[in-house]
């Protein structure tokens, strides 16, 4: 008897089941279908190249990048400097939805553009003070492949340009949890700060506990790793790699505008040397005195 009222049960739990399931698919004759709120997948991957002509401290430079950033893919050098507009491309092929590109010029000078691909924005800086990893020999050490948090300072909400400024960041050096080369760590921390109108970017690493006391209580600490650098905003476009103008730094000064004015620094210096040769040698002229009739050269000639 039991068992017959369990089967009797279980029928009844079926039908009710197919009963609600058809009252959701049609609603008045009209088929419905019910979807579920889907979770918004973070797919970034960055697309790293260089020109042509950039020095071995600048390829460490890079090669510490690529390394912290797990969701980067490198790509060749790009042969010319003019066609940034191969950029995009480049990036679709690599199915990268952004790209960190590092421009060399003459003088070991380096500018790093940033740019959401295709469609832009992107983000042209001047990159000073460099140091890699080997050059400062920090004590602190974190997993390759980790995941890093992302801390800003509170000037960026200040200003329009600091605003776009963060969000580009955030898409190129935030790793996404999905990343293939990722590990499901977090052990860094990566800064970036704005002071006289640069932005000053360091890397922290995490510790639960003190080193100098390893069976101590647990205490939070950080750590420089590396590496460290200094970015100078010059100009936000509109579109990836060009396009209108969105933001212009009017205190920008190029390396080869300081290198002219030493230069003509230098010439000014010279040109008033020599100026002041001539008039010497004017005066000289003026005061020599002319032979008068008992000059030795007269008397006994």
């Amino acid at each position: 008897m039991a068992s017959v009222l369990k089967a009797q049960r279980a029928n009844a739990e079926t039908r009710d089941k197919g009963k609600r399931k058809a009252d959701e698919m049609d609603v008045d004759g009209v088929e419905t279908e019910v979807s579920l709120p889907r979770k918004k997948k973070n797919k970034q991957r960055v697309l790293l190249l260089s020109s042509r002509g950039i020095t071995h401290r600048m390829r460490h430079f890079m090669n510490d990048l690529e390394a912290l950033l797990p969701h980067v893919k490198k790509d060749s050098k790009l042969d010319s400097k003019s066609q940034l507009h191969l950029l995009p491309e480049l990036a679709d092929l690599n199915n990268c939805n952004n790209t960190l590109y590092f421009e060399a010029r003459r003088h070991e000078d380096l500018y790093m553009w940033a740019a959401k691909t295709p469609n832009g924005p992107s983000i042209k800086l001047h990159v000073q003070n460099v140091h890699t990893m080997d050059e400062l020999k920090m004590t602190g050490n974190c997993l390759k492949g980790s995941r890093g948090i992302l801390s800003f300072d509170k000037a960026f909400d200040e200003t329009e340009w600091g605003r776009l400024t963060k969000e580009v960041f955030t898409h190129i050096f935030g790793v996404p949890p999905t990343a293939r080369k990722a590990k499901p760590f977090i052990d860094h921390i990566l800064t970036f700060s704005i002071l006289d109108s640069k932005i000053w970017f360091r890397n922290f690493q995490i510790l639960e506990k003190d080193p100098a006391q390893p069976n101590g209580p647990p205490q939070t600490t950080l750590i420089e790793i590396g590496p460290r650098f200094v970015l100078t905003p010059i100009r936000i476009f509109e579109g990836a790699f060009g396009g209108a103008t969105v933001f212009s730094n009017p205190e920008f000064i190029s390396p080869a505008a300081v290198r002219s004015a030493l230069k003509r620094s230098k010439g000014y210096g010279y040109r008033m040397r020599k100026d002041a040769e001539e008039k010497s040698a004017k005066r000289k002229e003026l005061r020599k005195r002319g032979d008068d009739d008992l000059a030795v050269s007269k008397v006994f000639a």
